[in-house]
Parts: structure tokens; C-alpha cells; sequence
């Protein structure tokens, strides 16, 4: 199989992910350049922000045009993150590939366990706070989250999004699958917001991210990046049509078993 028609098929698989569940395409697309196509682990992971940047911000025009970005609370979260992203992307370039590759398999892990695990029992009413039923991010039956968007805490929006920078700068992850449920567990916000907002806050930590990565530019092929990165936005659209219907829950369980494949596959890869 050509290297191009690799791309083309990691990176329709990369936008599903996207527009169906919200975030993940991240933790498949450092894996598929890794792989199939040949990157190394630094590489990708720069590659991976280029991807999912354009990707989330083509996403993004359609979550705003819908109504379902809440732009205070997503730059608030974002800005926040500005600067751990930036100094993890510093670090990333001198931490040792085995030790990237090892963690990013690690953090995919905790994203699929985070989709796999069983919803809260049931309470006296929903839950509030709680994600909705089929969340990407939280598996399993669970409540509907609040009716309403409450009102932002600063401190909490600005710690998490801090953390949330962190991860990103350093593994190349968008991190959706992180900040989905923060937004909605942590600061209140309804499940269709949480993801059009969590777009806004992946690219606004990748491009931090990327700011600090010009130095390992000189080494991508963009040759691979570009066909990788047209059939992921086109792919985010299918996986938003596709969203509509098959049910959450079913998507994120499919996501969460070949995250945990590939998790697998990374970790043995590098330890052996």
C-alpha cells in the first residue's frame, strides 16, 4: 500500500474520531505517523498539532456556527494552558524517544479506561454536572449533564486548562479526550458545549505548542501531512453526520478498544 493512500486512510480515521466524538484523533494520529508511515516520535508529535490544529479549527466553524462554543470560558481555559504547553514543547524535543513513546501509550491507555468505565449509579434525578449519555469521554450509561451552563470559576478553569497545556505540549495530544470532561464535570458546562468549547481550547494549545516546535519542522514530510490532514477534515464532518446516528456510547467503546490496541502495541514496541 503507498505511503499516500496510508495518510489518506489514517487521516480519515483521525477526523471520525474528531467529529464523532469530540477529541481522540490526537492519541490515533502520533501512533499511525509513527508506524505505517515511518515519522519518529518527536516528528509525530509535531506533525500530530499540525493535523489536528486545522482539523479541530475546521471543526470548530461549524460548533460555532451551531451555538455550542462558549468563547469566555474556552479562552479563559486556554489561556491558562498557553504557557505550560509552550515549555512542554521545549521539553519535548530533549526528552529521549523511548520515554515519549512510553508515555504517550500510557496516556492513550488512561483516555480508553476513561471511556470504558461504568457511568455513576443512579441518583435521585440527574446529576448535575455529570456527562451526558454516549459522552465520548465517560463510558457507559450516565446522566444528563446540567441544563444550563453555569457560571465560570476562574481558579478551576485555570487549573485545569494549566494541565491540560501541559499534556499537550509534550505528547502532541489536542487533548479533547481530557478537557471534554473537565468542562463538563469541573466547570458545569452541557455536553454539546463542552465539545464545541474543547475545540476551541485544543487549537489554541496546539498552536502554543507548535511555536516552541520550529526547530524539528525541517524533518516532516509534508508530502504525508498534507493528504493526512485534507482527509481528516473531511473525515470530521462524516464523523459529525455519523454521530447523529449511531449512538455515543457505541462509537466511544469501538474508539476505546483500539486505543487500547494501539497503546499496547507502543508500549511492548518500546520496552522490547
Amino acid at each position: 500500500m503507498s505511503v499516500l493512500i496510508l495518510a489518506l486512510v489514517a487521516g480519515a480515521v483521525v477526523g471520525l474520531a474528531l467529529g464523532g466524538l469530540g477529541g481522540g484523533g490526537s492519541v490515533l494520529a502520533v501512533p499511525a505517523l509513527i508506524y505505517p508511515l515511518g515519522f519518529t516520535p518527536v516528528a509525530a508529535t509535531t506533525a500530530s498539532l499540525i493535523i489536528v490544529t486545522l482539523t479541530s479549527i475546521s471543526s470548530l466553524v461549524t460548533h460555532a456556527r451551531d451555538g455550542n462554543v462558549r468563547w469566555r470560558c474556552g479562552l479563559l481555559f486556554a489561556a491558562a494552558g498557553i504557557g505550560p504547553a509552550m515549555l512542554g514543547g521545549l521539553a519535548a524535543g530533549h526528552i529521549p524517544a523511548t520515554a515519549l513513546t512510553i508515555a504517550f501509550s500510557v496516556t492513550a491507555a488512561l483516555a480508553a479506561w476513561r471511556m470504558l468505565r461504568p457511568g455513576r449509579p443512579a441518583q435521585d434525578g440527574p446529576v448535575q454536572g455529570s456527562p451526558v449519555q454516549g459522552s465520548p469521554v465517560q463510558g457507559g450509561p450516565v446522566h444528563d449533564g446540567p441544563a444550563e451552563d453555569r457560571p465560570v470559576r476562574p481558579p478551576s478553569a485555570a487549573g485545569s486548562g494549566a494541565g491540560l497545556g501541559a499534556v499537550t505540549g509534550v505528547l502532541g495530544v489536542g487533548g479533547g479526550f481530557l478537557a471534554v470532561p473537565v468542562l463538563v464535570g469541573v466547570l458545569g458546562l452541557r455536553m454539546k458545549s463542552a465539545v464545541g468549547t474543547s475545540l476551541l481550547v485544543i487549537v489554541i494549545n496546539s498552536l502554543a505548542a507548535l511555536a516552541t516546535r520550529t526547530g524539528t519542522a525541517d524533518g516532516l514530510d509534508w508530502a504525508v501531512i498534507a493528504p493526512f490532514t485534507a482527509a481528516a477534515i473531511l473525515g470530521a464532518w462524516d464523523g459529525k453526520r455519523l454521530a447523529a446516528k449511531i449512538s455515543g456510547s457505541r462509537l466511544q467503546h469501538v474508539f476505546a478498544y483500539v486505543l487500547l490496541a494501539v497503546a499496547a502495541v507502543m508500549l511492548l514496541d518500546s520496552l522490547i
